[in-house]
Formats: structure tokens, C-alpha cells, sequence
């Protein structure tokens, strides 16, 4: 995909230029990179603060960072591609793939499908939205970010023994499903979940920067957990969530041989690779998906389910969360929105209908995720 054009917006940089100086000012992040693309051209590119507050580093457009859940959609995107191609269907039982993968509902095992993992209607969930004493932690599932070294065979084992939360299609929960579905394109493909997500993603759109593995640690950002001032994380960090169990993280784990490629949160990449991912969905796929189901991507798939983590007035695509309802949401974006987030300190919006996409990432969690910071520059982008 050609490089995205610069168009300086100076409208837009008076808007944003202050509310990232307070983050950075109030100690609320340590540095951030911020990407504004409209109708096409980058209409605001913006590094500031830091990407290693120790050391000075500061930090530069191409920094690159732990993703956490914006892996989702890259993967996403590529299982789609299979999908198109005939390799995997998304209303196959994971059963195909996965044999032993038969987690149960009230002692029954019941038909799990490809589409019900993609769009967290699978009846899974993910330890940090449990209290300490949910199944999920008691039985050491990993939400994709901790536990150096386990395995697709030991995580999916442990999912199963945990057991469904509702039969599959009734509700939307925010899951590991996106964990259990690159398991099954492991065993779909006969190829690692990086194998594929490089071939029908990233290398058809230049992205170098962007994988399961670093290629420049020289650019990775230091991560921290929110103060004020940004702590940083140690080798293992949990970051208070909604008085549940926390989010926990281990930084290194994406240089720990045996670590299971985490479809959820798994990858790293830098903010000029995101945006370019965007934009390829925005603009009908990019050559990695085709133009239905690029829009499929940014369009409800889950009917009237609450989805829970974003409130009322949001429906589920594939890969993010869909406006619906602005006026019910309260939230600035306008309908058909499509847009989620990442606990390391990141979020993002596609606005197809105003020809934009904005990419915020930071090395704070969770501030640049779900904080002031990312609310402001969602109203001030989406205003723009």
C-alpha cells in the first residue's frame, strides 16, 4: 500500500496539540504518538514525551509498542482473508480444528463456531473481567499478556476445564476467543498464527514494524502503568481494573520462546503501520480482504447483544466495537463508527462515512486506552 500522504491540518493540530501537552504535563502519560488521516492524507502526525522515561528516550513517530487488543483486528483481518480464499469457513465448528477444545455449559458441550470466537459470542471471557476468586484465575488461564512461556496445548486445556459462561450466541463477553481462534488456523493452515497474519496481512501492506516479534528493539517503548508520574512495569505488573482481578501483564513475553501467539494481544507494532492497516479497511480492504468484507469489518455482527465493555448504544463488528447510537452511548463519535482499544495504552477510530481514522498509541496503561487523554482526542478528532 502507497505511503499515506502528508496534509497538515492546522485547525486540527490547535485542537489537539494542548490536550496531548496536559497528558504529558500532568504525568498522566510518558509519551504518545498521535495520527489523524483524512480523506486519505495524514492530516496530523504528532510523538511527544517519552518512550523511556529512565533513560530520555524520547519518543518518535516510528516507535514501536506492545499492541495488546489491537492485535484483534490485524488477526481478525486475516482469518477473514482465509475465509474469502476457502481455506476456513467462519460458521465451522471450532470442533473441525480443535477436537479436544469442548469447553461445556451446564455439562453439555455445545457447537462453538469460528464467527462466535471472532465476535466474543462464544460463551468465553477473559480473567481480568473476573474477581480473584473467578475460574479463570483460579485455573491460571492467561488473558494473552502474562504467563512467559505457556503453550496453545496447556491454555486451551484450562479454557475448557473452565467451562462456558453461556452457551454460545445468547450474549456478548469480551474473551480469549481471539486466542482460541488462532489456534484453529494454527491447525486450519498448518502454519504458525505469524506465518499468516505476515502473509495475508502485513506484508501485503508494508507493515515492518508490525508482528509477534520485535524488529527493532532499539524503538520499543518502555512500558508503564498509570500514576501520576507513569510507573513502570517490571517483569510482571497488574494494573487495577473495575475492583476485579486487575489486568496483569509481563512485558517480556513476546521474547519468551514457548509463548503461545496470543490472536488477542499478542502482537507489537508501530502507530504509522496501524493507521496504514486502517485506512486499508477503510478504503475497501487494501488487497488484504475485499471490499464486503472490509465492510462487514466496520458493521454490526452481533445483533442487539449489550456490549458490555462500551455500554449502551454500541453493537460489534469484526475486530471493533460499532457505533449505533451516539445520542444512547454519550459518546462523541458518530454513527458507524468503528473503533476499540488496547490495554497497554492505546485506541482508535475508523469514521467511514467522514472518510477518517485516528490512531492514538501510548506507552501508558491504561490512560491512552480508556483515560481523559484518549476521550479528549476522540471529541476533538471526531469534531475535526
Amino acid at each position: 500500500m502507497a505511503e499515506i500522504k502528508e496534509r497538515p491540518d492546522t485547525a486540527l493540530a490547535a485542537a489537539l496539540n494542548p490536550i496531548v501537552d496536559s497528558a504529558l504535563s500532568e504525568g498522566r502519560v510518558a509519551g504518545a504518538v498521535l495520527l489523524v488521516a483524512k480523506d486519505g492524507a495524514l492530516a496530523y502526525a504528532r510523538a511527544a514525551g517519552h518512550a523511556d522515561l529512565e533513560t530520555g528516550r524520547p519518543m518518535t513517530r516510528d516507535a514501536i509498542f506492545r499492541a495488546s487488543s489491537l492485535t484483534k483486528p490485524m488477526v481478525t483481518a486475516a482469518v477473514l482473508a482465509l475465509v474469502e480464499a476457502g481455506v476456513v469457513g467462519l460458521d465451522d465448528p471450532v470442533i473441525r480444528y480443535l477436537p479436544e477444545f469442548q469447553p461445556r455449559w451446564q455439562g453439555e458441550p455445545l457447537t462453538i463456531t469460528l464467527r462466535h470466537l471472532m465476535t466474543h459470542t462464544a460463551g468465553l471471557s477473559y480473567g481480568f473481567m473476573q474477581p480473584v476468586d473467578g475460574p479463570y484465575l483460579q485455573l491460571g488461564v492467561s488473558d494473552g499478556m502474562d504467563q512467559p512461556g505457556l503453550g496453545f496445548p496447556e491454555e486451551l486445556k484450562r479454557i475448557t476445564e473452565a467451562g462456558l459462561f453461556f452457551p454460545p450466541g445468547v450474549a456478548w463477553l469480551y474473551s480469549v476467543g481471539m486466542d482460541v481462534l488462532g489456534a484453529a488456523v494454527e491447525a486450519a493452515t498448518g502454519k504458525s498464527l505469524p506465518e499468516v497474519v505476515r502473509e495475508r496481512v502485513t506484508d501485503k501492506l508494508g507493515m515492518a514494524d508490525t508482528g509477534f516479534s520485535v524488529s527493532d528493539k532499539a524503538r520499543l517503548a518502555c512500558p508503564y502503568a498509570d500514576g501520576p508520574p507513569p510507573q513502570p512495569m517490571g517483569a510482571t505488573h497488574t494494573v487495577p481494573f473495575a475492583e476485579l482481578s486487575g489486568i496483569k501483564f509481563a512485558p517480556d513475553r513476546i521474547f519468551t520462546p514457548g509463548s503461545f501467539p496470543s490472536g488477542g494481544a499478542g502482537m507489537v507494532c508501530s502507530a504509522p503501520d496501524f493507521l496504514t492497516f486502517l485506512e486499508a479497511i477503510r478504503t475497501g480492504g487494501g488487497g488484504v480482504v475485499g471490499p464486503e468484507t472490509a465492510s462487514a469489518m466496520m458493521t454490526n455482527q452481533t445483533g442487539s447483544h449489550a456490549i458490555v465493555t462500551s455500554g449502551p448504544g454500541w453493537g460489534f463488528g469484526f475486530g471493533g466495537a460499532v457505533m449505533l447510537d451516539p445520542a444512547a452511548s454519550g459518546s462523541p463519535l458518530p454513527a458507524g463508527a468503528w473503533m476499540w482499544g488496547g490495554v497497554y495504552g492505546h485506541s482508535w477510530f475508523v469514521d467511514p462515512a467522514g472518510r477518517k481514522s485516528v490512531v492514538l498509541m501510548t506507552n501508558t496503561s491504561t490512560e491512552g486506552m480508556s483515560g481523559r487523554l484518549s476521550q479528549e482526542v476522540f471529541a476533538a478528532a471526531a469534531a475535526s
